[in-house]
C-alpha cells in the first residue's frame, strides 16, 4: 500500500485527477486570498453581492463576497472530483465550459449594472476566457485511464 506522502502517480491517480486537484486547489487559494486585506486592495469596499464592490484581488480582478465564495465552492468541487477519473474529467470540461459562458456573459452585460452581481471587471472577463479554454483543454488532453 502506498503511503499518503507518496507522489500522486504512485497512489494511482490519473493525470486528469491530478489536474482536477491542482485546479481545485488554485480555486481554493484564490477564494481565500479574496478575503485577505492587502492581497485584496480596497478591502473596505468589499460588498456581499453587488456590482459596486471596490475590492480588487491582487489589485486587478474585481471581487465581492459572492465571487470569493464561488471560487471556494469550485475549489471544493475540483478537489472532490479528483477522487475519480471520470469526475475529474467532467469537472475540467464542464467547469471550463461554464467559465467560457461566464466570459461571454461578462462581455455582453453592462459591468456597472445590477446584473453584474459577482463584481466582474474587464480583467476578470479575460481571465475567465483563459481559464475556460485551459480547463477544457485539460479535460480533453489529460489521460483519464490509470496506468
Amino acid at each position: 500500500m502506498a503511503s499518503s506522502s507518496a507522489p500522486a502517480a504512485a497512489r494511482g491517480m490519473t493525470p486528469g485527477q491530478i489536474g482536477s486537484a491542482v485546479v481545485g486547489i488554485v480555486f481554493l487559494l484564490v477564494g481565500v486570498l479574496g478575503f485577505i486585506p492587502g492581497v485584496t486592495t480596497n478591502y473596505d469596499g468589499l460588498t456581499v453581492i453587488s456590482h459596486d464592490s471596490q475590492a480588487l484581488l491582487l489589485g486587478i480582478f474585481g471581487v465581492n463576497v459572492t465571487h470569493n465564495v464561488v471560487h471556494l465552492l469550485l475549489g471544493v468541487v475540483g478537489v472532490l472530483a479528483a477522487r475519480g477519473a471520470s469526475a475529474a474529467k467532467y469537472f475540467l470540461l464542464i467547469g471550463g465550459i461554464l467559465y467560457l459562458v461566464l466570459w461571454v456573459f461578462g462581455l455582453v452585460i453592462d459591468l456597472d449594472a445590477p446584473i453584474n452581481f459577482v463584481a466582474l471587471n474587464t480583467a476578470d472577463n479575460w481571465l475567465h476566457l483563459v481559464l475556460g479554454v485551459a480547463m477544457v483543454i485539460l479535460g480533453f488532453v489529460l489521460p483519464g485511464a490509470r496506468r
